[in-house]
């Protein structure tokens, strides 16, 4: 084989790797479409989400554990998202509790936290089953209904959809939350 062949295959294969640059996903999922509602009564449909980087997690408003530090972490996400400049980005939380999450319930949960709602949909308007399956087969999560009290068992990851609608990745929503790789990562998303 002529050398020029071999040297210019090798050449695309680098740039073609180097503009996928170093995102590494954990995971493979489908996100399964929907049609939920948000906190301002509005549809939001899984092709809404098409065609930009999501951040999304699993919350309800009635949660006394994690639900609350979880929150805070991602607005301090999405403070970190957008100091960097990027623009490109949308953030949701699946409500796990929809009887209890009307539209009006997660607005007032949001009011205590500093946020750009114009990014961030917090989705209701199915049932419960709906929500549980959601996570099992596009987020590799379970959401379990607690029978003896109020609260929920749910992921506390925080999860990134491609702009084509796949569940790639996830990372500790709760603990330590690697902001810095997240970033990287949404930015890799944009560009590729």
């Amino acid at each position: 084989m002529n050398k020029r062949v071999i040297t210019a295959g090798m050449t695309a294969m680098f740039l073609m790797s180097a503009c996928s640059g170093d995102f590494e996903g954990n995971m493979e999922k489908e996100l399964t479409s929907f049609e939920f509602t948000n906190q301002n009564g509005e549809q939001v449909t899984n092709i809404d989400l098409e065609g930009t980087p999501v951040v999304a997690n699993f919350i309800f408003t009635n949660c006394d554990t994690v639900c609350p530090p979880m929150t805070y972490n991602m607005t301090g996400l999405q403070e970190a998202i957008e100091d960097e400049g990027v623009e490109d980005y949308r953030m949701v939380s699946f409500s796990v509790d929809p009887e209890k999450d009307t539209p009006e319930a997660l607005q007032e949960f949001i009011e205590r936290y500093e946020l750009n709602e114009d990014k961030w949909d917090f989705l209701t308007g199915y049932e419960f089953e709906t929500v549980s399956t959601l996570a099992l087969e596009s987020f590799q999560g379970l959401v379990v209904d607690d029978p003896k009290s109020d609260q929920m068992t749910h992921p506390t990851s925080i999860y990134l959809i491609s702009p084509e609608g796949t569940v790639v990745k996830s990372y500790d929503g709760l603990e330590s939350v690697p902001e810095d790789e997240i970033i990287a990562d949404l930015k890799t998303l944009q560009d590729s």
